[in-house]
């Protein structure tokens, strides 16, 4: 028996890295898996049906079921199709994995609008594309059955769009969106049954072996603590019935070590019983800005904040 037998699931972005990996553990649990991979280069650009094909041949020979799909998740359309050729595939959908994802890194003053909108359209949009036509799926299937459905859907952000990361503008924008945007399903779709949680993933992937070089290469003794099957093991514990309970979570994954990351709060407080005032700002600022003495960034955590 595995964790997601009779389960459906679909993993965007599949054809390689971590997408790749969460959909061999998907169909190795049990699940039929849509593997979705347009196939284009880590900057966007071209399709290729290799990669998604690959992992399907790979789930199939093992003796599992999947079929590929190739359109973009940055498409409206698209989007559409996907969710609907797993419904008519497989009868149904459990799960959605949002992982698609590439980098056109620039500093601000040097990133074109095509930068721009390239990465915004393949992380938020198509984050929130295939979620909304999966949310759609499953509200009319709680309307049908007058029963929650019992899914579950799990994103991807990065810590560059909690914390910030220089020569990253577009990405960390949308990743942070992806945050918030789990924030929000997580509470619109609680009462008919689906779950929202988010990963941010540490990992060795086409996307980031450019970044890491061979800082993310194992270490001859060590476990392989950059490897996608690393993140893999959370992403298929909050998809199945073992996270019963938890949504709306934002959770780090990195070798061997997995954090619960909580968003915005107030760390420091002024108060005034008249109308602020610019002056009256510039009384209060040395209280209200006073982390900065030691030596944090504005919007880094400190070593030890919870």
């Amino acid at each position: 028996m595995g964790l997601f037998d009779g389960k459906v699931a679909i993993v965007t972005g599949a054809g390689r890295g971590l997408g790749r990996s969460h959909a061999l553990l998907l169909a190795r649990e049990g699940a039929a898996v849509v593997v979705n991979d347009l196939g284009g280069a880590s900057t966007g650009e071209g399709a290729d049906t290799t990669p998604a094909q690959q992992v399907v041949d790979e789930i199939t020979a093992a003796g599992g079921r999947a079929v590929a799909n190739y359109d973009s998740v940055s498409s409206w359309e698209g989007a559409e199709r996907l969710v609907r050729q797993a419904v008519d595939t497989f009868g149904g959908l459990d799960v959605l994995v949002n992982n698609a994802g590439i980098l056109r890194d620039k500093m601000s003053f040097n990133m074109d609008e095509a930068d721009w909108d390239s990465v915004i359209d393949v992380h938020l949009k198509g984050h929130f594309a295939p979620s909304r036509f999966a949310a759609a799926y499953w509200r009319a299937r709680s309307k049908e059955t007058g029963a929650p459905v019992d899914a579950k859907i799990v994103n991807t952000a990065s810590e560059s769009g909690l914390y910030g990361n220089a020569g990253q503008v577009n990405y960390a924008a949308a990743k942070a969106g992806i945050a918030s945007m789990t924030i929000v399903m997580a509470r619109e779709l609680e009462r008919i049954g689906v779950r929202v949680n988010c990963i941010c993933p540490v990992a060795r992937t086409r996307l980031t072996e450019a970044l890491g070089g061979d800082l993310m290469n194992p270490k001859e003794g060590e476990f392989d603590r950059f490897a996608p099957e690393n993140v893999s093991a959370v992403v298929g514990w909050l998809a199945s019935d073992l996270s019963a309970g938890v949504t709306g979570q934002v959770v780090k994954v990195m070798g061997g070590v997995v954090q619960l990351l909580r968003g915005w709060r107030p760390v420091t407080e002024a108060t005034d019983d008249r109308p602020w005032t610019v002056e009256a700002i510039d009384r209060v600022a040395g209280t209200l800005f006073a982390r900065t003495d030691r030596g944090v960034p504005p919007f880094m955590p400190a070593v030890g904040d919870v």
